[in-house]
This record gives C-alpha cells, structure tokens and sequence, in this order.
C-alpha cells in the first residue's frame, strides 16, 4: 500500500520539487491548504523557502498556525524543510524578532560572517555539507537519519540557523568553515531539516523514505 503524505501550500516554498521527491519515492501526495485535510494526515510536510515573517504571515492568514500545532499534539510525523524546520522555533531574529510556532524550543539567529578564526567568509551558507552527530552517544536509530551513513552530504542554502534550546534536540550538525550549524532537529514526532533533501541527490531521498516509514 502507498504511503500518503500531505503538504502544506501556503502560498510560499519549494512545493513542486518536494512533491515530485516524493512521488519517486512511490507516495501518494496530496498538496493541500484544506483544514480538514491537513488535520487527517499521515504525514506532515512543511516546506519552505524565503523569509521567516513572511512564511508565518502565509500560515496565520490561512489560519494554519493552530492546525499544524495540533497536528504535532496527535504524535504523527511532522517535517519541516529549510524554513519550515525554522519555523518550528519559538522566535526567529530574521529582520526583527517574531515568534514561531514553538514546536521544537529555540530560536532562528544569523550564521555569523566569520569563520572559526575569525576570516570572513560568505552569507548565505550555500554548499554541500557532510552530516555530523552532535556527540557520539546519539542515536540515528528509528529517526529520519535511519540507515543514513554519517557524513553523507547534502545540500544547504541559509543565512540564518536554528539554535535549538535544549542539545537533545539536535539530531545532525553541519559545520560550515568551522562554525557548528543545526542541519537536522528532532523532538519527538517533530523534525525539522535545514537542508532540502529535495536537491540532495539519492541521500536526500533516502530521508524521504524514512520519513514516509515512521
């Protein structure tokens, strides 16, 4: 039987690319703003590209933001993709503070414009970089990251990073030129990528399936 999942069209993000990813990985997607629909799904996905005002604008005007918090409530898979995953914060610091929808506590803060030693280096963050467990100890077991070989790389594009409150809720690192960056969030049935397994190659895909398989 296909696996369904359902993603959230409110009216901002990579929609397209994420569904097809999708349905080459043999699912049955449905692209929905509907409610009900969001509500009665198997799956979650909440895609994202653009600013962090602006995406929380597009929820709030369709009156999504509760839905998707609910929805988290229920314990069934919730992913968020590059700004989606930063809008699981509590607040982003993208041009002003605003809040999130506090799914997974922290806050969205620019990547800084230097290296570890201090050279400037480029904003956005675009390349691709290897994943990373945060410490040896954590476990990719029965995770989005099942059967993900550790430093497998995968494609980024960001100025700003997701800076989770509590370690335990990062599931992979990045680290661009020596600064350590989230690229995989978890608390939960809730996870987040930075990166867009969409664009991320056979890898990327493999985080799909593994999402559909929770």
């Amino acid at each position: 039987m296909r696996k369904e999942v359902v993603i959230i069209d409110y009216g901002i993000g990579n929609l397209f690319s994420v569904k097809r990813s999708f349905e080459f990985c043999d699912a049955n997607v449905v692209l929905t703003n509907e409610i009900d629909r969001i509500q009665s799904a198997d799956h979650l996905v909440l895609p994202g590209v653009g600013a962090f005002l602006d995406g929380m604008n597009g929820l709030k005007n369709r009156g999504l933001d509760s839905v998707i918090v609910q929805y988290a409530k229920t314990g069934k898979p919730l992913l968020g993709i590059c700004l989606g995953m930063q809008m699981l914060a509590t607040t982003s610091q993208e041009f002003g503070l605003h809040q999130g929808l506090d799914l997974v506590p922290g806050k969205v803060i620019p990547i800084e414009n230097t290296t570890s030693e201090g050279k400037s280096h480029k904003i956005p963050h675009i390349a691709w970089e290897d994943l990373v467990k945060p410490n040896e100890k954590r476990s990719w077991d029965y995770s989005i990251l099942s059967s993900i070989p550790e430093r497998s790389s995968v494609y980024h594009i960001h100025s700003y990073t997701f800076f989770p409150d509590e370690e335990e809720y990062r599931l992979a690192d990045c680290f661009y030129n020596g600064r350590r960056l989230s690229s995989v969030i978890r608390k939960g049935n809730v996870y987040g990528c930075q990166f867009h397994p969409e664009k991320s190659g056979k890898i990327g895909l493999e985080i799909l399936k593994n999402f559909l398989n929770l």
